[in-house]
């Protein structure tokens, strides 16, 4: 399984609503592969979104960025992005939820 683990940078006071953009869809993810999706708000600031994501494959990841649902999100959430952005890939090997321990 992959699993990409991801943050970035709301502007100030409008990281709920770009929250709120990434929620939207969580449906269709599913449709292509997407076995666990989070978004969390950092209890640091105000300002920083998390994202942790596991797929069947990097694959069906890169396809989910090809959805008509996944490319207007971004383009609604990217003018509330100040940056910052970091992300991780992983090799997922089980844990809750995911039918493997």
């Amino acid at each position: 399984m992959y699993g990409y683990i991801g943050s970035m940078m709301a502007k100030p006071g409008k990281r709920d609503e770009v929250i709120a953009i990434m929620l939207e869809g969580v449906d269709g993810l599913r449709s292509v592969g997407c076995l666990q999706y989070t978004v969390g708000a950092s209890s640091a600031d105000e300002v920083t979104i998390w994202t942790c994501e596991v797929w069947g494959t990097k694959e069906q990841h890169d396809a989910s960025l090809q959805l008509a649902e996944t490319k207007e999100a971004i383009s609604r959430a990217m003018p509330l992005i100040a940056g910052d952005f970091t992300r991780f890939e992983t090799e997922v090997r089980g844990g809750l939820g995911l039918g493997k321990t």
